[in-house]
C-alpha cells in the first residue's frame, strides 16, 4: 500500500565516483521546495567503517559477497524505510547512493518503488566513461575505493556506468569536462533540462 498523498522523492542513482553527490546537491538547490538530502556515504559511512573493523574485513571492502550480504541490505533498509517516513510527514526526499540492484531490474525497481511509499519517484541516473570514472576514483583516493581500483574490469562489469538502466529515469551524463568552473556547466545546464520537462509535465 502506498502513500499516496507523500511528497515526491528524487534518486539520484549511479556508479561510484559517477558525479552523484554533485548532481544530488545541484538538483537539492534547484527544487522548490528543498528535499531532505540523505546520501549513503554521509548516513552510513562512519557505521559502515565501524563494522568492517570490528568483523576484521578490510576497510576499503565496499563490494563482494560478505558486504552484500552483511552490510549493504541494511544500508538501503534504512535509507528507504527513513525516506518513506519522511514523506509521509510532507517533506521531499533525495536519496544518493548506486542502488545498482534496485534500478536493474524492472520488477525489483516496482517493488522498491512501493516501499518507498509510492507516489511520485524519479531516478535521476549519472553516467560516466569507465576510463573518466577510474581516474576519478583515482583522483579522490579514498579508502573505500580500493577493492573497486584493484579489480577495476569486474567493477565496471557490475556497475555499468555508461549503460542506461531498463526503468524510467531522467539521464545526466557527467563528462570530465570542468575547466575548473564551479557548478560544472555542462551538468547545470542538464539539470535545468531535466527540471524544466518535470515542470512541463506537471504543468
Amino acid at each position: 500500500m502506498g502513500d499516496h498523498d507523500s511528497a515526491p522523492v528524487w534518486i539520484v542513482a549511479g556508479a561510484p565516483g559517477a558525479g552523484k553527490t554533485t548532481v544530488g546537491e545541484l538538483l537539492a538547490t534547484r527544487l522548490d521546495p528543498h528535499p531532505a538530502v540523505l546520501d549513503k556515504d554521509t548516513v552510513y559511512g562512519s557505521f559502515v567503517a565501524a563494522i568492517l573493523a570490528a568483523a576484521g574485513r578490510e576497510p576499503g571492502e565496499r563490494e563482494g559477497e560478505w558486504y552484500d550480504a552483511h552490510v549493504k541490505p541494511h544500508e538501503y533498509q534504512g535509507l528507504t524505510a527513513t525516506a518513506r517516513e519522511i514523506r509521509r510527514h510532507g517533506c521531499p526526499v533525495l536519496l544518493i547512493a548506486p542502488f545498482t540492484g534496485q534500478i536493474r531490474d524492472p520488477r525489483r525497481w516496482t517493488e522498491w518503488t512501493g516501499l518507498l511509499g509510492g507516489g511520485q519517484v524519479r531516478l535521476v541516473w549519472v553516467s560516466c566513461e569507465p576510463a573518466v570514472l577510474r581516474e576519478r576514483l583515482l583522483a579522490r583516493a579514498s579508502e573505500r575505493d580500493g577493492a573497486k581500483l584493484a579489480a577495476y574490469t569486474q567493477f565496471v562489469e557490475r556497475m555499468r556506468p555508461d549503460e542506461p538502466p531498463p526503468v524510467a529515469h531522467f539521464p545526466v551524463h557527467n563528462t570530465s569536462d570542468r575547466n575548473g568552473v564551479w557548478p560544472p556547466p555542462a551538468l547545470t545546464e542538464q539539470i535545468g533540462r531535466l527540471l524544466e520537462e518535470v515542470n512541463g509535465a506537471n504543468g
